[in-house]
């Protein structure tokens, strides 16, 4: 029997599939401020933390297509749900609705859209 390797990652990359690379590219980097980490061309892979990433794919390349059903949420833990609302909101930027506290969970949480539908989710924990 041979043994688990030590570790298991040196990053988690969350990959979502895209019709147009371009306008998720601007949503990730320009709105969201993330940094590209990796880019592959067709795959821009953004950092998130130090360990976490997310990765945009062109479908055309990619092993999925881009899909009307995202069954996938990216969620994002921020320090305050209210200033990412109040940010976004003003960037024109699809929020479906404003921050709620859910005392079960323990977080303050809102959720938007990115430029093609995926869902993302702004988490603060109370």
């Amino acid at each position: 029997m041979t043994q688990r390797p030590e570790m298991l990652a040196q990053m988690l990359i969350t990959f979502l599939y895209y019709r147009d690379l371009d306008a998720a590219m601007r949503f990730y980097q320009e709105v969201l401020g993330l940094p590209l980490a990796v880019d592959q061309g067709w795959c821009k892979i953004y950092g998130v933390n130090d360990g976490g990433y997310v990765g945009l794919v062109d479908e055309a390349r990619g092993y999925h297509r881009a899909a009307e059903t995202k069954p996938v949420m990216v969620c994002f833990r921020v320090p305050d749900a209210d200033a990412w609302h109040a940010y976004l909101t003003g960037q024109g930027v699809q929020v479906l609705g404003g921050p709620q506290d859910n005392q079960e969970l323990g977080i303050r949480a809102f959720l938007l859209r990115d430029p093609e539908g995926h869902v993302l989710e702004m988490q603060q924990a109370l």
